[in-house]
């Protein structure tokens, strides 16, 4: 039997996808209308736990959730390089705190957290108030003590009407599984902050304009693996390795210089490599000695970065890799004496704006309160740095004569 195209079948479908993606954007502009509303008196019949919104008590169910989150980012979004420049501001500045808050702890519950403890003279002691806890489960899946999420993983959602479940259940929209459910804190809209024509946070467009958005890879596909929650990325050695491939070409002799190649593509990558202004990647070649020591002289970097001024008063480069897109160092140094061998490498520091922004805040005159925090901000976005590619060939000698 052959096969006919129906059009009304075909337009049926388009209608279909049309009015699920209509139910998406409404679904989203709603539950991200920042600010966040305050969740409001809990029905009546719940227990602390199910009113409760901080993560512990959510673990108590989703252990495997609270696990994997609290080695994310997202556990991390309120550490002390934010919250130490908000603890300088007034209490009332509630649309400044904004400014941070919307995405680092977006909850309203939170806000009001934050403002108390500026409010306070002494800093808060024991366990961790509900700001400090930054990015946490409600802030994306409660709204108004009702809680949401994806559909099961067969598609299917808890029937109106059947046998009762913990805080109601959950109301399923499959705006959790889309891309643009990330887009809310990782995308600026038209007419914010941008540096030479280009939003500061545009990762959502970035996705949008590559293959993977064509073929269907959001980025949940990535960065929520069999829907854990871990949002690896930048700072994570083992996610850096799957972003590129990398090609070394062999050492060559050119009387006395050595020649030598490193090219490195952005293969797996849904967006720019790295994408935002905060990350450094450095490809770098030089000649080691027998201990691995650098010799002097012979090393030739490439940097893979949105370079901006501290300030973000102008872009200085921007040399980041599209999805797909290839750049190669070539090496042309001269053979030093004592040379063994050539090293390829390719290095991350996730953190290089934070260390530098933090360094010129700790130069100036502000106020103490915040001081040590970002003290130990500086310290932290030192220490994350880290290698992901290396890779030594022997350098031959000239022929003794």
């Amino acid at each position: 039997m052959s096969l006919r195209f129906s059009p009304v079948l075909f337009c049926a479908l388009l209608a279909a996808c049309g009015q699920q993606e209509d139910a998406i954007e409404e679904f989203l502009a709603h539950h991200w209308a920042r600010p966040l509303a305050p969740q409001g008196r809990a029905p009546d019949g719940f227990a602390p736990v199910e009113a409760a919104l901080d993560p512990d008590s959510c673990g108590g169910c989703h252990a495997q959730q609270l696990a994997d989150w609290r080695t994310t980012l997202h556990a991390g979004a309120m550490g002390p390089g934010v919250l130490g420049q908000l603890l300088d501001l007034a209490p009332d500045a509630l649309d400044e705190h904004q400014g941070c808050i919307r995405c680092h702890a977006p909850l309203a519950e939170q806000a009001a957290s934050l403002s108390a403890a500026i409010a306070r003279a002494l800093p808060r002691g024991g366990q961790a108030a509900l700001h400090e806890q930054g990015l946490t489960c409600a802030a994306c899946h409660v709204r108004g003590h009702a809680r949401f999420g994806p559909p099961r993983r067969d598609g299917s959602a808890p029937a109106s009407g059947g046998a009762p479940l913990p805080h109601g259940g959950w109301k399923a929209s499959a705006a959790f599984e889309d891309a643009r459910f990330c887009a809310a804190c990782h995308q600026f809209g038209e007419g914010d902050f941008a540096l030479n024509g280009k939003l500061l946070e545009n990762t959502y467009e970035e996705w949008k304009a590559s293959r993977h958005a064509r073929e269907g890879k959001s980025c949940q596909s990535c960065h929520m693996p069999d829907r854990r929650h871990l949002w690896r990325g930048v700072h994570d050695e083992q996610m850096m390795r799957t972003a590129v491939s990398i090609r070394t070409t062999a050492p060559a002799r050119t009387g006395d210089l050595i020649e030598a190649a490193l090219a490195i593509r952005n293969t797996g990558t849904g967006h720019r490599f790295p994408t935002y202004v905060t990350p450094k990647v450095i490809v770098e070649i030089y000649q080691a000695r027998a201990d691995g020591a650098i010799l002097r002289g012979s090393l030739q970097q490439h940097v893979i970065a949105r370079l901006v001024e501290l300030d973000l008063s102008r872009e200085i480069a921007d040399t980041r890799l599209a999805p797909d897109e290839e750049a190669t160092l070539q090496y042309r140094i001269r053979l030093q004496p004592g040379a063994q061998s050539l090293v390829y490498r390719v290095r991350v520091e996730p953190d290089a704006f934070y260390a530098g922004f933090y360094r010129s805040l700790l130069a100036t005159d502000g106020s103490a309160r915040g001081r040590p925090l970002i003290r130990a901000a500086l310290e932290r976005s030192q220490r994350t740095h880290f290698t992901f590619f290396e890779e030594r060939r022997p350098l031959s000698r000239p022929n003794a004569k």
